[in-house]
């Protein structure tokens, strides 16, 4: 915390310490997290009581996803170039407020539009949040800790929402749903403007990176335009496929406007000097490597709470609580890996621990896909939940720390909501994939199995796929990141800037002054 800051913490009294920042800060992503899942055990529910269609359930689900994944980047660059803070609040308060109106609508139009309007908020909190961290923390231990907490909160919310949306279902009714979101964000909100003070300085450097980017063109408008559209039809496209099939003429038009934006938003980043992705984020550190096995690595773990619910319910016939109850193994264990993860990372290095996770959590999905029509909860989830969440905590935190390694200050968000865009979109594509291939398993196996059978087939299905989409990350991150490691140890490459990445340094330097957290290496 800087001297600025402290000064004036001790005119008004009152300084935050580090931990109730933190505090406040997480609890942001986890209320993010948990708008991601809460609704999945309730769409039973929201159909009946809004009058949703078959299209319309889904679409409960899409809108918020669409909207979030789309909207990533630019929420991080806003968020940069306007102030992290002011734009977290911002979008803590537009979150609170869609999700009311969420609760207190009947109407299936207004409904899904409030979902879509979550996820817009959701899209300015993430990055600015994950930027905030970064800032208020050092690198060192410190702030391997407080990944550590992020990954845990992560986590835990994305669990926690399927456990919070069986109970308040089955107490309440679905408007609670949405209700308690809306009361969390209200209180996280208050938090933040509490707990999270204004850094003068850093506010300062932000004046002033802003005053630059006007003289260099302002924001960049027509890239974040090409890039938002490109999103917006890459995740409609994908998340329509799943319904509609990969050959429906409106799935395919919509990859292929995917396509031509994303050509087109390459073509015009060359050309603009405040692109919105610099191709020197690209170049710091391990963004680039962090990033593409983050993508991997949540082409499966939407998925997983995706089909882990519906085969407890619609196999094991457990009810909306139970359903959720049998999710608080998974995010305990997540929550104990978060937190050992940097202590493990110091021990055995970067590329051992994301390598390591990674396939404990392939073991665990592939455990998953020996599941049966006649099993049980103790038997047939309870143990592969936890080596998924052990492993997928653990990946989640070292991948996030690769993702933003040796990225200057003034990127600090984008880079959050590049990690977070990767995420999501990878998260699309594997839960559009996964889908389409369990439906059409089930298909096949209903002309001559139960229908028990045949349903618990296609989710046998979907998890030995993503157990081999994870051995494979997992052989990736062996090979790319002790790579791209030995390049960061010796200063070689990592540019950030004029060439010399912000957060690597040639053995025998001082020092590093990098604001983002050092990644351990390899030994």
């Amino acid at each position: 915390m800087n001297v600025a800051l402290t000064q004036t913490g001790r005119a008004s009294g009152r300084v935050p310490g580090p931990g109730a920042v933190l505090a406040a800060l997480a609890a942001a992503q986890f209320t993010v997290m948990l708008a991601t899942s809460i609704v999945n055990v309730a769409l039973p529910q929201i159909r009946a009581g809004a009058g949703l269609s078959d299209g319309g359930t889904t679409w409960v689900v899409n809108a918020y996803g669409l909207a979030f994944g789309a909207l990533l980047l630019a929420g991080g660059r806003v968020a940069d170039l306007v102030g992290r803070r002011r734009v977290l609040v911002g979008g803590l308060a537009l979150f609170a407020l869609a999700s009311v109106v969420a609760g207190l609508t009947t109407s299936s139009g207004v409904l899904i539009t409030a979902r879509a309007v979550q996820g817009v908020g959701a899209a300015a909190i993430a990055p600015a949040a994950l930027a905030l961290v970064m800032d208020r923390f050092p690198p060192g231990p410190g702030r391997g800790r407080a990944l550590g907490v992020w990954g845990a909160v992560s986590g835990a919310g994305a669990a926690g929402g399927v456990l919070l949306g069986g109970l308040l279902t089955q107490a309440w009714g679905w408007p609670w749903i949405f209700h308690s979101v809306a009361l969390g964000s209200a209180v996280v909100l208050a938090a933040v403007v509490a707990l999270v003070p204004r850094d003068a300085e850093a506010e300062s450097a932000r004046r002033g990176e802003r005053q630059g980017a006007a003289e260099r063109g302002r924001f960049d408008l027509l890239g974040t335009f090409a890039v938002t559209l490109a999103l917006t039809a890459l995740v409609w496209g994908l998340t329509t496929a799943r319904g509609a099939g990969w050959t429906d003429a409106r799935v395919l038009g919509s990859l292929g406007a995917a396509a031509v934006l994303l050509v087109a938003f390459s073509m015009i980043e060359r050309r603009r000097p405040n692109a919105l992705v610099p191709p020197r984020l690209l170049r710091a550190g391990r963004v680039a490597v962090g990033n593409v096995l983050m993508a991997l690595l949540g082409s499966v773990w939407i998925a997983l709470f995706f089909f882990l619910p519906l085969y407890q319910q619609q196999v094991l016939g457990s009810g909306p609580l139970v359903t959720g109850v049998g999710q608080l193994p998974l995010a305990l264990a997540h929550m104990i890996g978060s937190a050992l993860a940097p202590r493990i990372a110091r021990g055995i290095g970067a590329t051992a621990t994301v390598t390591a996770a990674l396939l404990t959590e392939a073991a665990g999905l592939l455990w998953l896909s020996w599941m049966r029509p006649d099993g049980s909860y103790l038997v047939d989830v309870l143990g592969p939940s936890v080596l998924v969440g052990l492993g997928l905590s653990i990946a989640f935190v070292q991948l996030t720390a690769l993702a933003v390694d040796g990225v200057p200050r003034q990127d600090a968000g984008l880079a959050g909501g590049l990690v977070n865009t990767t995420r999501q979109v990878g998260g699309a594509v594997g839960l559009a994939a996964l889908a389409t291939l369990a439906g059409s398993v089930t298909a096949h196996a209903t002309t001559d199995r139960p229908p028990l059978d045949a349903l618990t087939a296609g989710y046998q299905a979907a998890f030995t796929v993503s157990a081999a989409i994870l051995a494979t990350t997992a052989l990736l991150a062996l090979f790319l990141t002790r790579r791209t490691g030995a390049r960061t140890a010796t200063g070689i490459g990592t540019g950030a800037g004029a060439g010399a990445g912000a957060g690597a340094r040639p053995v025998g330097a001082g020092p590093s002054t990098s604001p983002l957290p050092p990644v351990p290496q390899d030994r």
